[in-house]
């Protein structure tokens, strides 16, 4: 393994300190070398600066709220590193618009004109992709090359170490994950996937966001401020 694999990864410090013996296992020098060879052949999303920006926004002893999404967008412009979020001046897509009538649904908030969620993981929720990157225009394309490893032992950490903290799960493929969660420390919240193609099948009057709040204040904590 050369000098470079050994480099201390660019991760925020309190992760960092959870996360990396991860950098030096097998699947992760894996992954590295599938993404080197990815990333000369192809337009990669997001890009590389982004990749972790969901750990960078919301630090590992701030994370109280979970919200679990599949790979990122693989359109142009709009991924950056926050599942469900796109950059200001990017349309928000399909399913961004279904969670955005659900929080106006559940809170009665207005729509936000934009849909860059930032402002929420700073809050502490972690919008957590389980694989982290994808291919141009190609969807679960880097499903299964490692990444959902590096993703679980995420959420591993987070039911080990931290209480109370809420997990939203929507779909089916995050919805796999709650058997990794001790529901005796902690909330899951599930409903099918905001997509168009789902969620008129229980995604809507979820009410998850005042769940969520009713969740934190309970235990003493601010609730999540959803405005954007």
């Amino acid at each position: 393994m050369g000098a470079d694999a050994r480099k201390t990864p660019d991760l925020e410090p309190s992760w960092l300190a959870v996360l990396n013996p991860e950098f030096d296992k097998p699947y992760m020098q894996a992954l590295r070398a599938f993404l080197v060879q990815e990333m000369r052949q192809h337009p990669i999303y997001p890009p590389g600066k982004e990749i972790f920006n969901a750990l960078w926004l919301t630090p590992f002893d701030e994370v109280r709220v979970v919200i679990l999404g599949q790979d990122p967008y693989h359109g142009a412009g709009q991924a950056h590193g926050l599942c469900f979020s796109v950059r200001r001046g990017v349309r928000p897509p399909p399913s961004l618009i279904n969670v955005f009538q659900e929080l106006r649904d559940d809170l009665d908030l207005p729509i936000p004109n934009h849909g860059d969620l930032s402002a929420w993981a700073r809050q502490g929720v972690l919008l957590l992709n389980t694989a982290l990157t994808v291919r141009a225009r190609q969807p679960k394309s880097h499903a299964d090359k490692g990444w959902e490893i590096f993703t679980d032992k995420i959420i591993e950490e987070i039911n080990a170490r931290r209480e109370g903290v809420v997990f939203v799960l929507w779909g089916s493929s995050a919805g796999s994950k709650a058997p990794m969660i001790d529901r005796n420390r902690h909330l899951i919240l599930r409903a099918p996937h905001p997509s168009p193609y789902s969620a008129d099948r229980g995604f809507f009057g979820c009410k998850h966001f005042s769940k969520i709040n009713a969740w934190l204040e309970a235990r003493d904590q601010d609730p999540i401020d959803w405005r954007l």
